[in-house]
């Protein structure tokens, strides 16, 4: 079932599946998907009993979409998810971050870490551990490329645009 849920002054479009009782899991999906990549993990998730909670990440579907690059950083992000925990009246949840929710999951657990059960973190290393392998290996510069191009102010938006234009 989808509901909006207001959280950190924004409303999230937040897939749920109960158990009400069972512990809380987050789904934090990567660019540029959506809560629907976790449409195969959900029902294992719910039969195992957790309750789990998968949003639209602000900017992301149907959830809200502030202006603003403020409105985008990490601990904006990372008060969303808070905010969700305290939306399911819950003290702690389990995180589980793919790609891009990874790195908000690692903020997250950063900032907050007594609100954090557990963390499960796919396709993207602790932010530390990132910037050692950045500065010294040329093949994961490599390999990272597309990060430092979504930086570039209005370059991203600008090529999008041409290309759907050209569709």
């Amino acid at each position: 079932m989808s509901q909006f849920v207001k959280t950190n002054g924004i409303r999230l479009n937040v897939l749920q599946e109960d158990p009400k009782d069972g512990p809380l899991v987050i789904l934090l999906h990567g660019f540029p998907e959506f809560s629907y990549s976790w449409r195969k993990q959900i029902g294992s998730l719910t039969e195992a009993g957790f309750r789990v909670w998968a949003p639209d990440q602000r900017g992301y579907n149907t959830s809200d979409k502030p202006d603003g690059l403020d409105a985008y950083s990490l601990d904006e992000l990372a008060a969303d998810v808070i905010g969700l925990i305290d939306a399911a009246g819950v003290e702690k949840a389990l995180i589980v971050g793919h790609d891009w929710g990874a790195s908000v999951a690692w903020w997250t657990a950063g900032k907050y870490p007594e609100r954090i059960h557990k963390m499960v973190v796919m396709n993207v290393p602790h932010g530390g551990v990132m910037q050692k392998h950045l500065k010294k290996s040329l093949t994961q510069l490599r390999k990272s490329w597309y990060m430092f191009f979504f930086q570039i102010p209005w370059l991203p938006e600008t090529l999008a645009a041409l290309n759907s234009d050209l569709s």
